[in-house]
């Protein structure tokens, strides 16, 4: 018996969560609770990301503001080095001041690093088929005996992957202040609700840090260290419903209608009686389908897509074993005739027939035009043609 190769998203989440059973780690994902796993092996992370990747991206223009940026919790006042410190007036870096700075202890950040690097934009590529939401890498490069950020919560939930070297961190328990997003910022004062606990990444370790957990970490003297912090980029309940309601306008007469503001002097009675009937359309099946595919082509849509074509496709013949693209973000979604599907990638929407459905969902476990029906021929080679197929 021939075993299956893993798919990308298995490939990430053995990578991401070692053998944490799938439903553990989505239940992971929907508390509160850090979790370490240790790697017991330090090369685990090396075909991600290695210094001598991040000394590539630093001789080229990409290394700019604000991609790149660095942290000293040295500083008085805030860790973030001034920008002019190290880089130019437009943006790009200085590299004779960014070397002088990372000597004197501060520590290199890159982020969204799965922009640029293949390797980690397959990787963040395999979490977003399980989460189907947007997954970032940023990068930390700490020199010996230093610290970045001082004790900070994040606003997502982080995944740590210790690449080289080692960093003590400490993790303070709990949600001093719940469920921060962008749009609710670090408000001040904030003291920490458990005691710390203290931990030491090596290489080839992960740490789940979920949002609003305190955290900060530190090298020790000796070696550098470097990480990459994978960001989990799920949107809040409120963007949702924003969004929902901005979906719900384009079709609903009544959500564009003007608001009586002249009612407002009568009490909260009246803005209750004009909302409930609005609230109740938000939680209608029909809008919930709706916002649901807005969610899925924006992923697409946002995200670098990975397609499995290069400037020459090659068109396939009836005997090449095809594969859907393991990079390519979509989605087979049916219609609600119940004939045919859409099928969502980062292009526009294609419509298919019920034959058509059926031959992509087959192609998804890898088949050959022939075994489809030689009729699927042509199909197949539009698909090769738009990057959703490769030669398995």
């Amino acid at each position: 018996m021939t075993l299956r190769p893993p798919t990308l998203a298995e490939e990430a989440w053995r990578l991401a969560f070692g053998t944490l059973p799938i439903e553990e780690g989505l239940a992971l994902r929907e508390g509160t609770e850090w979790r370490h796993f240790p790697g017991h092996d330090p090369a685990r992370y090396a075909h991600l990301l290695s210094i001598a990747d991040i000394d590539a991206f630093l001789a080229t223009d990409a290394a700019a503001r604000p991609r790149i940026s660095m942290a000293d919790g040295s500083r008085q006042g805030g860790a973030a080095v001034p920008e002019e410190d190290y880089a130019f007036e437009d943006g790009g870096a200085d590299l004779p001041n960014l070397f002088a700075c990372f000597d004197a202890g501060a520590t290199l950040v890159i982020s969204q690093f799965n922009q640029l690097h293949a390797p980690l934009a397959r990787f963040c590529r395999g979490l977003e088929q399980v989460f189907l939401h947007a997954v970032q890498a940023n990068i930390y490069l700490t020199p010996p005996g230093a610290q970045g950020f001082r004790m900070h919560y994040d606003t997502h939930d982080v995944l740590v992957l210790q690449v080289q070297g080692e960093k003590a961190w400490r993790i303070w328990p709990g949600q001093p202040f719940p469920n921060p997003t962008r749009r609710t910022p670090w408000p001040g004062g904030i003291e920490p609700v458990a005691d710390a606990v203290n931990i030491t990444l090596r290489p080839g370790d992960a740490l789940y840090v979920p949002r609003g957990v305190l955290h900060d970490a530190a090298t020790q003297d000796g070696e550098p260290s470097l990480h990459i912090t994978v960001g989990f980029m799920e949107p809040s309940f409120a963007a949702v419903l924003r969004m929902a309601v901005d979906l719900l306008e384009e079709a609903d007469p009544a959500l564009r209608a003007a608001f009586p503001t002249w009612r407002l002097a009568e009490g909260p009675g009246s803005l209750a009686t004009l909302a409930q009937p609005l609230a109740a359309k938000l939680a209608e099946p029909a809008a919930l389908e709706r916002t649901a595919l807005a969610l899925l082509d924006r992923l697409a849509a946002d995200q670098p897509a990975l397609l499995a074509r290069g400037l020459f496709p090659k068109d396939p013949s009836a005997e090449t074993k095809l594969r859907l693209a393991p990079g390519a973000l979509h989605a087979l979604v049916p219609e609600p005739s119940g004939e045919g599907a859409s099928l969502r990638w980062a292009g526009a929407p294609i419509a298919l027939g019920a034959r058509e459905a059926e031959w992509v969902e087959r192609l998804a476990e890898g088949a050959t035009p022939a075994e489809l029906g030689l009729e699927s021929l042509g199909f197949c080679r539009k698909l090769r043609r738009l990057g959703l197929l490769a030669e398995d």
